[in-house]
């Protein structure tokens, strides 16, 4: 397909133009099916006025390490709202009350604070040499991910658990040629020229579950604090299977009453639900600033940006079962705000790679 800007439809041919139709008016109609019926802010206003959403937007890239290669670009934007907390009964039209929602482990546990998110992600993934047209055999493939997320939160004590679903598509449909080209014309760089070697087309469906414990903390007369967050979880579908486990130590001024900063990981969208639980916001309203450093390790079965497609052949590289992550930054928080930025670290995941990655994470949350 001809690179063209993603408003330039006239551009395309027909069959892609109508493939990306069909693609936004299906996730369009599944959001709708599924989120609106909880999506009442009369009802969220009149139950927890205290206690408001929280949306929060990430942007990941490697132009903070001067590459553009391997996972190099991810945006994703979340919107999280309590749902119930602790003793209280269901609202009438609460999400809770669809039956398979009900039968969720931790849906049950009354004792514990449940809120959800809903999430519209991109991911963007390239070979060290964009320049080249043609299939790059010891390289990994172009791929772009595109997806929306319903998560449910769970937070009780010192314990956060999360499972979340990811539908969406990789391939053509998922505009990752689109976005990436239009963003290298506006800041006058290069275009990647080997697009037409992605991945095709394939559904994607993921479960994710992640389970985090404040597990030690210290806080000093003046505010100054250090706490250690190690978590434990793992994705199944044919995006991604794999187990990960890690930990998260991080100091500062005003720590915030919530479970790390992490970059784009669904269970860091639940974060508000533990700033805003009573007896647990005691840092809401303080100017917070602290430091970060995280460690985090993969057992990886499956991921299809290395695989490649599930149901056909194509392109693949030989990946790495074990794959290790870094992660050091810094946060701020000030009343309804918090920002963070983040650099990461990844050892290679593929035997081709010629090089470990590195890349920024910045997001930007609001509590409304």
């Amino acid at each position: 397909m001809q690179n063209t800007l993603p408003w330039q439809w006239w551009a395309w041919d027909t069959a892609s133009l109508q493939l990306v139709k069909n693609l936004v008016f299906r996730m369009a109609l599944f959001c709708c099916t599924v989120f609106l019926p909880a999506l009442d802010p009369a009802l969220a206003k009149d139950r927890y006025p205290d206690h408001p959403n929280s949306i929060t937007l990430y942007w990941e890239n490697d132009v903070f390490a001067r590459t553009d290669r391997d996972y190099t670009n991810g945006l994703r934007l979340t919107w999280s709202r309590p749902l119930r907390f602790a003793g209280e009964p269901l609202a009438p039209h609460s999400l809770l009350n669809y039956p398979l929602i009900r039968r969720l482990p931790f849906v049950k546990d009354t004792r514990a604070n449940l809120g959800y998110s809903v999430s519209l992600g991109q991911s963007i993934y390239t070979p060290r040499d964009t320049e080249r047209e043609d299939l790059i055999s010891d390289d990994r493939p172009y791929a772009g991910y595109l997806y929306v997320g319903l998560g449910f939160h769970a937070f009780r004590s010192a314990r956060l658990t999360l499972l979340e679903l990811d539908i969406g598509v990789v391939g053509p449909w998922a505009l990752g040629e689109q976005m990436q080209n239009t963003a290298h014309r506006l800041v006058g760089s290069d275009i990647a020229e080997g697009w037409d070697n992605q991945l095709k087309n394939e559904p994607a469906i993921e479960l994710v579950y992640e389970t985090k414990w404040r597990l030690w903390e210290q806080e000093a007369a003046n505010g100054f604090g250090l706490g250690l967050i190690p978590h434990i979880g793992g994705r199944l579908g044919n995006v991604s299977i794999d187990a990960d486990a890690g930990a998260e130590f991080r100091f500062g001024w005003n720590l915030p009453d919530n479970f790390g900063s992490c970059p784009i990981r669904s269970s860091c969208d639940s974060n508000h639900l533990a700033d805003l639980t009573p007896g647990f916001g005691k840092n809401r309203s303080a100017l917070g600033i602290h430091l970060f450093v995280g460690l985090q390790g993969y057992i990886v079965v499956r991921d299809i940006f290395l695989d490649g497609n599930t149901f056909r052949s194509g392109h693949s590289v030989d990946k790495k079962p074990l794959v290790a992550e870094a992660t050091t930054g810094i946060a701020l928080h000030y009343k309804r705000f918090r920002i963070i930025y983040s650099y990461v670290w990844r050892s290679k995941q593929f035997d081709q790679q010629e090089d470990a990655q590195v890349f920024g994470s910045f997001s930007v949350s609001f509590d409304y």
